[in-house]
């Protein structure tokens, strides 16, 4: 059965007819849709875990339990699984433990561009590439064999481009029935990682990567393309597409296995060329790599280290060397100048724009797009924020986000200003799912160590930024079955805070009055913002529209920053397309003329 399938889609398909049992993940772009492709499939279990360390240590004990397990993360997703990552390489497995870690090059969704090749040579773990979907397919047998042969945790690296485009890939396998009895061998010595027990098991390690960097010489996963002398390219995943466009007669050395290195292959290849470069994404891993082994190589002299590569950016990079004269032209590409630009902001309906607003107007942060003012700068109010589509009210006009570093960091972040000696009021602010991910831990310190500060938990009952995926918060597993839900007034107030407010996101007064009652509090207070995401609404109401007569162009209603807001003509316009109506209606909460009403009240 041949089918087109993203990356991710492919991988999914790979787990499922490579036997996989288990599949735990925590949603992030790029690497969402691998979990969301596998929990369609009845008989695997499939859970959207509360974060990546959790959803990693899951996947430990299923794997030690004798079941193929595989667990999917963006790469700064290892960031929060290091722990139970590093354990993994040093208990080794019993059945196939598969980790998927997806990067994100060019920083499309994430904070930072990280190469996490290098967590795979700390942790002294191998790493294999797909470069395309079919291998991405392919691979994920490939990586159970590999894991339960050489008793590894195995990654499979992949890049945003390999993760969502698609291309046809024939499903060849079918999915094994399950082989032996589902159970723990108990082995002190292997899994209880006292001292004694991980003196005695780090040597192991070191073996296995002996043994991997043997295996890795013979694999077909790294495999010769042989063309003209005149130049050789060692390359792997995406990178391998754009360096074939650009070098169409070039000789190729594909790694499919880029951690450990083919030492001796490589050698071979490079004495059967006249000059050798690396063409990868992100670091020079692979160049540093073969530099250290005496072989002479370019690469990130004329590749970026930072930012998506393309074939554009491939043959440039060829230009600059001397490698080509002009960059090849792809046939039929033409550059398509002045597009539309669109600014990011919260959606129309969006249930934290209102708390955002009360936030901005008390912080006198209020200022438009095109003021050229940035009044975060003489703000009263400080506002740490954290990682969610609520990161767009950093943007004009509401001006209302003064931090943003990982999930979770926004309440630590509140607490160590207030501990330095910040006077001024400081409101952390955090969302559903981030706060289950890794904001309790936080708030508990903050319960500790006696924080005064305001935390806004924005609880729109959904992980919204990924593609509205379920969390403990909503009931809803992520195969769509019904869950115990986690409420979260309750987790707040059992870690101690006694100070909880719970309010309408699309309620102006009860925002105004909750915020100021937070703010004057002299404890840790928390309000609890309860909205439904616009997005996951099924119905919309009736659409506001604006009444000429009455409006002065005091423009209060722009500054919510509601796209469905508009001026035309030097007139306010609302585009009765985007409004959501009677879901939200802040703007005609805040408009002071009584100018916004519904459809059906609009006069002439």
């Amino acid at each position: 059965m041949k089918r087109l399938l993203s990356g991710n889609e492919a991988l999914a398909w790979g787990a499922y007819h490579a036997g996989a049992r288990v599949a735990t993940a925590y949603p992030g772009t790029p690497s969402t849709e691998i979990l969301e492709t596998i929990a369609r499939f009845d008989d695997i279990y499939a859970e959207w875990s509360t974060n990546e360390k959790v959803a990693m240590e899951v996947a430990l004990g299923a794997c030690y339990a004798g079941v193929r397990t595989i667990v999917s993360m963006k790469h700064v997703g290892l960031n929060v699984a290091a722990d139970p990552f590093m354990a993994a390489s040093i208990t080794g497995v019993n059945g196939g433990l598969v980790l998927i870690c997806a990067d994100d090059p060019g920083t499309h969704s994430s904070q930072s561009e990280q190469d996490n090749r290098h967590y795979a040579r700390l942790a002294k773990v191998p790493v294999l590439e797909p470069s395309d979907s079919q291998e991405a397919y392919d691979m994920m047998a490939i990586a159970f064999d590999i894991s339960e042969q050489f008793d590894t945790l195995v990654m499979v690296r992949t890049t945003t481009r390999i993760s969502h485009s698609k291309s046809v890939v024939d499903l060849s396998r079918s999915r094994p029935a399950p082989t032996g009895e589902v159970g723990f061998p108990r082995n002190v010595s292997k899994y209880v990682m006292l001292p004694v027990n991980a003196r005695f098991r780090h040597p192991l390690v070191e073996e296995r990567m002996v043994k991997l960097a043997g295996f890795a010489e013979t694999s077909p996963l790294n495999r010769v393309e042989s063309g003209e002398r005149n130049l050789g390219v060692i390359t792997s995943g995406v990178a391998y597409q754009y360096a074939r466009e650009v070098f169409p007669d070039a000789s190729f050395l594909k790694l499919g296995i880029t951690h450990p290195l083919p030492r001796e292959l490589i050698r071979r290849f490079a004495g059967q060329v006249d000059r050798l470069v690396v063409i990868e994404e992100l670091d020079p891993f692979l160049e540093e790599g073969i530099r250290a082994m005496g072989v002479e190589v370019t690469g990130k002299d004329f590749i970026p280290l930072v930012g998506e590569l393309s074939t554009d950016v491939v043959g440039k990079g060829a230009v600059s060397a001397g490698i080509l004269t002009e960059p090849p032209v792809p046939p039929g590409i033409t550059a398509v100048a002045d597009l539309p630009k669109r600014p990011p902001l919260l959606c129309p309906g969006c249930p934290h724009t209102g708390m955002f607003f009360v936030l901005a107007s008390m912080g006198q942060r209020l200022k438009p797009p095109d003021s050229g003012d940035n009044p975060a700068k003489k703000s009263n109010l400080i506002i740490t924020g954290d990682i969610g589509c609520y990161t767009l009210a950093t943007y004009p006009p509401l001006n209302a986000m003064d931090t943003t570093a990982c999930m979770g960091a926004s309440i630590g972040q509140a607490l160590g200003m207030e501990k330095a000696g910040i006077d001024t009021n400081i409101v952390a602010v955090i969302g559903d799912s981030t706060f289950l991910h890794s904001g309790i831990t936080p708030l508990v310190d903050a319960v500790y160590n006696e924080g005064k500060i305001t935390v806004v938990i924005l609880d729109n009952g959904t992980t919204a930024m990924t593609g509205h995926q379920e969390h403990p918060g909503t009931g809803v597993s992520a195969q769509g079955n019904k869950a115990t839900k986690v409420e979260l007034e309750n987790v707040v107030r059992g870690v101690g805070v006694s100070d909880v407010r719970v309010v309408d996101a699309f309620n102006m007064k009860e925002l105004r009055a909750a915020a100021r009652s937070a703010l004057a509090s002299p404890e840790l207070a928390v309000i609890i913002v309860r909205g439904a995401c616009a997005v996951g609404v099924p119905q919309r109401g009736e659409p506001r529209v604006v009444d000429a007569g009455k409006c002065n162009r005091c423009d209060v209603c722009l500054l919510i920053g509601c796209p469905a807001i508009q001026t035309v003509d030097d007139k306010v316009y609302i585009d009765t397309t985007l409004c959501v109506g009677d879901i939200c209606t802040i703007c005609q909460q805040v408009c002071p003329q009584k100018a916004i009403t519904p459809v059906t009240g609009e006069t002439e």
